[in-house]
């Protein structure tokens, strides 16, 4: 059976307090109908400051879901580790850790917003040595031994779940970020199928003498919503994808590449594109037999809670039950 991931960054531009606590609401609902069903991971992000609401607490929402949850994971992909105090996010970690018996999967990358570093009062130029402090405090702090940090001895307890630590993963898509998983002996999780990079990362895991491997995208991921009539759904909320996609094309640059990359300006632009799919329950079975994981994204740009819930229904009902057989 592929991987099976459902998406959550709980986008929404035109909430009110009423709305986007019920989009929270019908999220933790959706995980634990995804749970049920075999799903394998919830997938989760962390922005700050955007006027669509985007989720800027990402393992607040993780703790919710486990809450809800028994067996799904989810991955924060990635968070911002910079803007992080390096103590707080160990005990907030093994605190997940403990809670979900193991199944929080966290990646560290460092963000490519400079107003989000703005706002947290940290400086742009400083981000590669503070992820650099952030992870070598974190393995650290998981040993819940002393050891020293900013020139005092400290101890973080309670130690984690998972051993000898909770998943931890470096992200990004340059050689720095490939050099930094190496150096610390971390999985590499690049932000695009970058095969040249995952060889870089190997030569250095070489020259460090350290452990490691690379969880590398697929040259396509689609993000997809199911649907019995695609033009129809097309027709009606393809508006909402063309918003969460033409917001991460504004924080893109030609050094600045986030995980989704869309060039679109119209729906049938996008539509086009590929990056973002509508499929028939058939269509989407045979995506999967291509080899595909499939990452539903019932809830992209602000999805009506009730067209999130019909895609949600197509693939746990008349895809996922054909999957397993």
């Amino acid at each position: 059976m592929p991987v099976t991931v459902v998406r959550v960054n709980l986008v929404d531009p035109a909430a009110t307090p009423d709305t986007l606590s019920a989009r929270y609401r019908a999220a933790l609902e959706m995980a634990a109908y995804a749970d049920d069903r075999g799903v394998s991971t919830i997938q989760t992000e962390e922005h700050h400051g955007v006027a669509n609401n985007w989720l800027p607490s990402p393992f607040a929402f993780a703790g919710a879901v486990f809450g809800a949850t028994r067996r799904i994971a989810v991955t924060v992909s990635a968070i911002i580790g910079p803007l992080h105090d390096p103590l707080r996010l160990a005990e907030d970690i093994a605190v997940l850790d403990l809670l979900s018996g193991g199944r929080l999967v966290t990646v560290a990358g460092i963000g490519y917003r400079p107003e989000e570093y703005a706002a947290f009062g940290v400086e742009w130029t400083r981000r590669g040595k503070l992820q650099d402090e952030l992870l070598e405090t974190l393995l650290k702090a998981w040993t819940g031994e002393e050891f020293s940090h900013r020139g005092r001895t400290v101890r973080v307890t309670p130690r984690p779940y998972t051993r000898p630590h909770p998943m931890l993963l470096v992200g990004g898509s340059s050689r720095a970020a490939a050099r930094r998983a190496a150096r610390f002996g971390l999985p590499f999780f690049p932000s695009a199928h970058l095969p040249e990079l995952q060889a870089y990362y190997d030569g250095k895991r070489a020259e460090y003498g350290t452990e490691g491997w690379t969880m590398m995208p697929a040259p396509e991921t689609p993000l997809l919503h199911l649907s019995e009539d695609p033009d129809r759904t097309w027709a009606a909320y393809g508006e909402h994808f063309l918003h969460e996609a033409r917001t991460y094309a504004s924080w893109q640059s030609d050094d600045i590449r986030s995980a989704v990359r869309s060039a679109a300006t119209t729906v049938d632009e996008l539509r086009a594109e590929g990056v973002y799919r509508i499929l028939t329950p058939d269509a989407c079975v045979a995506l999967a037999g291509s080899g595909a994981n499939l990452v539903l994204h019932p809830l992209a740009g602000g999805m009506p809670v009730d067209e999130g819930w019909r895609s949600l229904h197509l693939f746990g009902e008349n895809v996922l039950p054909r999957l397993k057989d």
